[in-house]
């Protein structure tokens, strides 16, 4: 136990990491379902919140210190969810070659990187519209419009995350224990 948070909580931040890690590959590379990253994650820290706690075996006296374990573990699964998700954000938005199925018209002919994501937005149904009613008019425009929605929605990510994983704390004061456990010894009495 460290003067601020159990070893649970960090047991539990590290945790946490993984989760992020696997839901971040699951749903934002191997099936690119934003949404889904975005429930998944608050998801998350309601867990990690309570498993922290759980994990060091926190007293029901001490509610202060279930919500720092549950604060300290979500914080550090919160970031983690915002820096995969704005990570792949960045690959893909750097690397975006242009390529698109013939059916739907064929590769865009652009410049690698943001020019082609670019092209993709105003290409869909109604984006050259709505890129235009943003005030969107060229590349840099659009990069600056894009990385503004992105960093929103890490920003969503943090708070949303960190707020579950202080409720999965308080969820978890009802049936924390009244009284320390005791530790036994390596031998049993006979």
């Amino acid at each position: 136990m460290s003067r601020f948070v159990d070893r649970g909580a960090n047991v539990a931040a590290i945790v946490g990491i993984g989760m992020a890690l696997t839901i971040g590959v699951s749903f934002l590379m191997v099936i690119p379902i934003d949404p889904a990253y975005l429930v998944l994650a608050p998801l998350s820290g309601l867990l990690i919140g309570w498993y922290g706690n759980q994990r060091a075996e926190q007293l029901r006296s001490r509610p202060g210190r279930v919500l720092a374990n549950a604060t300290w573990s979500g914080a550090i699964t919160a970031v983690t969810f915002a820096m995969l998700f704005l990570g792949v954000k960045l690959f893909f938005f750097s690397l975006d070659p242009g390529y698109r199925d013939e059916r739907s018209g064929g590769s865009f002919t652009c410049a690698a990187g943001p020019a082609c994501v670019y092209e993709r937005y105003q290409a869909a149904e109604g984006g050259a519209a709505a890129l235009t009613d943003a005030g969107i008019s060229d590349v840099a425009t659009f990069t600056a419009w894009y990385w503004d929605g992105q960093m929103g929605s890490a920003r969503l990510l943090i708070g949303t995350t960190l707020i579950a994983s202080l409720l999965g704390g308080l969820l978890y004061l009802p049936s924390a224990p009244r009284i320390a456990r005791e530790e036994t010894s390596g031998s049993a009495a006979s």
